[in-house]
């Protein structure tokens, strides 16, 4: 069975996670990813590769980053140990560092018990698929195992931190001063440089969830848990809030009335502002097929056409990548701004998202107003065959349904890529029309797809 998911490789540390997978996971890391002509001129020049390696707080990642960092400098690879960083942070400095790779040990939103290792190539982008069959495969291949002066040394990257945050200060279009924001970062990689970064850009800042023990991560606070954000925003009266997951690659934002502004209304706000700076390549936006109805509708009234991938930033990437784009995301708010970064930025999101309220000199509710949401209903059919998703009976009942919403909604059936469930996704003009089509549509496919 292939360990890697669609992020890197994740599972319960010290269950399938171990030191043992770690170190030769590094290892094979080492074999596939130092090969080419500029691996080839270094070495010729009688340099070692270099890699670097962050991690979230979580205890678990203590011992996996060590076994990481142990099977690259065994392997010859120089160790630049960033400590605890945004994930988005590990891939800016593999590229400021000209690195050849680099590894970031987190399991983002995940509970602490759980961990996981993504793999950056060169230049912090993260692999294709058929990378990490070869790194897979080459876990059952030869090692690299140099001996005396060619093993890799292990340093702390001192300034990695000061780095990431001139960065993220040096991208953005205007400052904070005036905005009180409170900042939830999930007892995450972000707990340091997020409230920094912020009152370095002129901000006030108040912070909630930056107490970090390596077992409360994620728990109870951060984008997957808005509630105490929402709670401290409207207590003092704040601007507005921003939260971060784990490893900080996503941001969620509050209004200052506690109401949720969710990826979609972030793209669609700095989707608009782009394309008014002259910033939006093409005039395009990258989205998934989750992405909300209004969204698009937004997007077209803007002159802002949208591109939809399969869900998952990875895909995202790729279809920015092929095409250009210069702003894509998910609705769970993973933005990607190619101009600064190559993967989703927590910290740069609400940074920008920030920068275009001082700016506008508008609240967050009211820039978010440039996007209508339509109410979303999904339910989830389980024990069900997802391979039978194209079930005539079952795609006649999409039809139908699609007819009766005409353009007030849509549909959307996706088969679970690991389990087996089909998941049914209705937008309607209404939360009890999509209710009722979803309800309806989700008994056609138990009935139909029933294992």
């Amino acid at each position: 069975m292939p360990i890697f998911g669609t992020d890197g490789v994740r599972g319960l540390a010290n269950g399938p996670l171990t030191a043992d997978l770690a170190l030769s996971l590094a290892q094979a890391t080492a074999v596939v990813l130092g090969q080419g002509r500029t691996a080839d001129a270094r070495r010729a020049a009688g340099k070692r590769l270099t890699a670097v390696v962050a991690r979230d707080p979580r205890v678990s990642g203590e011992f996996l980053t060590a076994a990481v960092s142990a099977g690259l400098a065994s392997s010859g690879v120089d160790v630049l140990d960033a400590g605890v960083l945004p994930t988005p942070a590990a891939a800016f400095l593999i590229a400021d560092t000209d690195a050849a790779f680099g590894v970031m040990v987190s399991a983002s939103h995940n509970p602490a018990p759980d961990n996981g290792i993504k793999i950056f190539a060169r230049g912090g982008v993260k692999l294709p698929d058929v990378v990490e069959q070869r790194i897979e495969a080459a876990m059952d291949g030869p090692k690299l195992q140099p001996t005396g002066g060619g093993v890799g040394r292990i340093r702390r990257f001192a300034d990695a931190e000061d780095r990431y945050i001139v960065h993220l200060l040096g991208s953005l279009p205007h400052r904070l001063e005036g905005l009180h924001v409170v900042l939830d970062c999930a007892h995450g990689a972000a707990s340091g440089v997020s409230p920094e970064t912020f009152s370095d850009a002129g901000a006030t800042v108040t912070v909630i969830g930056a107490d970090p023990d390596g077992l409360n991560i994620n728990d109870g606070v951060g984008s997957t848990h808005l509630d105490a954000l929402r709670a401290e925003v409207v207590r003092l009266g704040a601007d507005l809030g921003i939260a971060h997951d784990g490893d900080a690659d996503r941001c969620l934002a509050v209004d200052a009335d506690g109401t949720v502004v969710d990826g979609d209304q972030i793209m669609a706000i700095l989707a608009v502002a782009m394309k008014q700076r002259g910033h939006l390549a093409q005039d395009t936006l990258v989205a998934t097929v989750m992405s909300n109805l209004g969204l698009h509708r937004a997007m077209a009234e803007h002159g802002i056409r949208v591109e939809q991938t399969a869900v998952g930033d990875r895909y995202v990437l790729e279809r920015m990548n092929a095409g250009g784009y210069s702003l894509g995301g998910e609705q769970s708010g993973h933005v990607i701004m190619s101009e600064y970064a190559t993967t989703g930025d927590g910290l740069l999101t609400g940074l920008h998202l920030a920068a275009e309220m001082a700016h506008r000199k508008a609240t967050l509710a009211e820039l978010a107003s440039v996007m209508t949401v339509y109410p979303q209903v999904l339910v989830n059919v389980k024990d069900v065959d997802r391979s039978r998703v194209g079930d005539p009976v079952v795609a006649q009942a999409v039809v139908d349904a699609e007819r009766a919403l005409g353009e007030s909604g849509r549909v959307l059936l996706r088969a679970s890529g690991t389990e087996a469930l089909v998941r049914v996704m209705v937008e309607a003009a209404s939360e009890d029309d999509a209710r009722s089509h979803a309800d309806a549509l989700a008994s056609v496919v138990a009935e139909r797809l029933a294992l």
